[in-house]
């Protein structure tokens, strides 16, 4: 495998201070450390997978959906056999993701994977790993630098088709409908023209142009703001499950019968579609498969070093609607 020794000799230091990783097999917001894995898996190269270092930097242990993603991750590993792998938290922040892609830089991991929510932000940082002999790799978000082997992720805009779908399914000629986006990732920029797509050809008036900022607290400020201004307001697509949260917290303050269609698939979004209560107003999700992104992702990344190639450059997971007649399954 590739040695950056030059940077291993000058970081060694640093990293011994600063480098960490998950020791759970559940995602958390303790703190980080390395996980050592010492089965052997030879390849068909004369590759040990055991001499692996993979290092992976989710989107925010806060979330669900990067939970699941981490838990993906690491079965995957244990099940491979990689030797040595640490799954990080960027907190939603550029920066953050930044310095952990630097610190797993220099700790000599062999390959990277990273969700990016910020790609412009993130984009120097992935072209610095490469050119230090890392191959780099995106989940669920992606960037547009040259240097990404592979991307894994869900088909987004697909999503967002849904989504629209959902709105008009559940609205009727000229009524009010809404977008509550996040402008900074691409796979919300994805759903949200997904969706804008499907409505062009709607009765509908189209509320758009909102950023919740992936925070749950954001996205119940602009429902108020929403609702103060549109009380006649029908339904409302969340790019998120935060943002759906958030937006449930609102409608049910504000008396409005404003029905939410959510995005992820998270355990709280089906609990609360079959919730007696909240299950009149979130009435619809849009489910990805967090757990097999982060399995499939792993697959990739043990592939390209072991054989050179990849599955394809970007693999799309479709996702699924899910109401009250499936939640439970």
């Amino acid at each position: 495998m590739k040695k950056k020794i030059l940077s291993m000799v000058l970081c060694v230091g640093l990293v011994t201070s600063l480098m960490v990783g998950c020791t759970s097999k559940e995602a958390s917001t303790e703190p980080e450390a390395t996980t050592e894995n010492t089965t052997e898996t030879q390849t068909s190269e004369g590759v040990d997978v055991a001499d692996l270092k993979l290092g992976f930097v989710v989107g925010s242990f806060e979330h669900t959906f990067y939970q699941l993603i981490q838990q993906g991750i690491e079965a995957e590993c244990e099940a491979r056999g990689v030797g040595s792998y640490s799954v990080l938290d960027a907190s939603l922040d550029p920066v953050i993701a930044t310095s952990k892609v630097e610190n797993l830089t220099a700790e000599g991991s062999d390959a990277i994977a990273l969700a990016c929510n910020d790609a412009a932000g993130v984009k120097p940082a992935i072209e610095n790993a490469a050119a230090e002999g890392v191959e780099m790799f995106t989940f669920d978000c992606t960037s547009e630098s040259d240097a990404i082997n592979c991307f894994v992720g869900t088909d987004n805009y697909k999503g967002g088709e849904l989504g629209g779908q959902e709105l008009i399914r559940l609205t009727e000629d000229g009524d009010k409908v809404a977008i509550i986006g996040y402008p900074t990732a691409s796979s919300c920029v994805d759903r949200e023209n997904g969706a804008l797509d499907v409505l062009k050809d709607a009765d509908r008036e189209v509320l758009s142009g909102y950023d919740y900022k992936g925070d749950a607290n954001e996205a119940q400020k602009i429902m108020e703001t929403i609702l103060a201004q549109h009380p006649d307001l029908k339904a409302v697509f969340c790019v998120g499950d935060p943002a759906a949260t958030g937006a449930l917290a609102s409608i049910k303050a504000a008396g409005s019968d404003c029905k939410i269609i959510g995005f992820d698939g998270n355990p709280e979004a089906k609990e609360a579609i079959l919730d007696p209560e909240n299950g009149k107003y979130w009435v619809s999700e849009i489910s990805q498969d967090p757990k097999k992104i982060g399995a499939t992702i792993v697959e990739e990344m043990i592939s390209f070093m072991t054989t050179g190639s990849v599955s394809a450059k970007e693999i799309f997971i479709e996702p699924y609607i899910i109401t009250a007649e499936n939640a439970a399954d």
